[in-house]
C-alpha cells in the first residue's frame, strides 16, 4: 500500500480545519450482501487518510449510518476523535422534537456519542428558526458539534443566517461538478461572502463525466483518468470540499491521488470551453 498522503485542509467558520476530500456514502447500506464490503471500503479509506465521511438518515433509511458505525467501531487504526462525521436530517423531521429524535436515532445507528456536523438535508415546511433551535439544543448537549444546511440556494442561505443562531452556519452541501456549475453565479459567492465553505456532493456526476472528450484529452496529458481530472477540478476550487462516493479500493486511491493533480491555465481554459461557467442565475439543481 502506498504511504498515506498529506490531506489538504479547509477551514470551517469556527476555526477548525477539515479534509478538503471526504467520502460520500449515498446508496451504501442498501444491501445486506454488500454490508461487509462497504465497511471494508470505509476502513480502507480511513487507513489511506480519509477523515471526513458524509452520510444521511435518508440513505438506505439509516442503513448508510449503520455501515459507517460498523466501520468506525473498534477500528483501532483511527480514533473516533480524528474522524469528522457529517449526517443530515430530513426536512420531514425538521420540527424541533423531530430533529432531536432523528439525531438520537442517527447516533444509535452510528454507535457514537456525537455527530461532528449535522445538516438540514433540504428545506421543507418547518420554520428555519425551529430547526435552528433544535440544532442549538443538540449542540449544547454535546450531541452535535457544528450545524449547517444542504441544497440551499442564496435566498435560503440568507434567510437561515438571519435567524437567531444562523450565523454559525458551517457549510452548505450542494450538487457541484463540471457539468453543474450554475451555483457559481450566486450560491457559492453567497457562501464565500459569509465565510462558509461549500461541500460538493456528486463531484463526478456519479461517473457520468467519464467519457467527456476534453477530460479524456487532459487525462492523457497528465497520465491519470478522466474522473481524476474532473475531481481535481473540484478540489482546485477555493472554499470547496468534495465528497465522492467510492467502495472500490482503486477508486478510493484514484480519488486521493487527485489531490496532487495540478491543472494549469490552459487546462482550465479547455474545461471552461467544454463546461462553460454560468452567465446568469439558474434554479438550484439537486440529485
Amino acid at each position: 500500500m502506498d504511504q498515506k498522503p498529506t490531506m489538504h485542509k479547509i477551514e470551517l467558520p469556527g476555526g477548525e480545519f477539515v479534509s478538503k476530500l471526504g467520502l460520500g456514502t449515498w446508496h451504501m447500506g442498501e444491501s445486506a450482501s454488500r454490508f461487509e464490503h462497504e465497511v471494508g471500503a470505509l476502513r480502507y479509506a480511513m487507513e489511506r487518510g480519509i477523515r471526513l465521511i458524509d452520510i444521511a438518515e435518508m440513505y438506505a433509511n439509516g442503513g448508510a449510518e449503520e455501515v459507517v458505525g460498523a466501520a468506525i467501531k473498534g477500528f483501532g487504526a483511527v480514533r473516533r476523535e480524528d474522524m469528522f462525521i457529517v449526517s443530515k436530517v430530513l426536512p420531514s423531521n425538521a420540527h424541533f422534537e423531530d430533529v432531536i429524535e432523528a439525531c438520537d436515532s442517527s447516533l444509535r445507528r452510528l454507535g457514537t456519542p456525537y455527530i461532528d456536523l449535522y445538516l438540514l438535508h433540504w428545506r421543507g415546511s418547518a420554520p428555519l428558526q425551529e430547526t435552528l433551535d433544535a440544532f442549538e439544543t443538540l449542540r449544547s448537549t454535546g450531541k452535535i458539534r457544528y450545524s449547517g444546511v444542504s441544497n440551499f440556494d442564496s435566498h435560503d442561505i440568507n434567510e437561515w443566517c438571519s435567524c437567531n443562531g444562523g450565523s454559525a452556519l458551517a457549510t452548505n452541501q450542494i450538487l457541484y461538478n463540471l457539468s453543474r456549475r450554475g451555483v457559481e453565479w450566486d450560491v457559492i459567492p453567497t457562501c464565500t461572502d459569509r465565510g462558509v465553505p461549500v461541500m460538493a456532493y456528486s463531484p463526478l456526476e456519479q461517473g457520468r463525466l467519464q467519457n467527456a472528450p476534453v477530460l479524456s484529452q487532459l487525462a492523457e496529458r497528465h497520465g491519470v483518468t478522466s474522473l481524476q481530472v474532473a475531481l481535481a477540478w473540484v478540489l482546485a476550487r477555493e472554499n470547496v470540499i468534495a465528497i465522492p462516493k467510492a467502495v472500490n479500493h482503486t477508486h478510493i486511491d484514484q480519488n486521493i491521488a487527485a489531490l496532487d493533480i495540478t491543472l494549469d491555465a490552459e487546462d482550465h481554459a479547455l474545461l471552461d470551453t467544454a463546461f462553460p461557467p454560468p452567465n446568469g442565475p439558474s434554479h438550484l439543481e439537486m440529485l
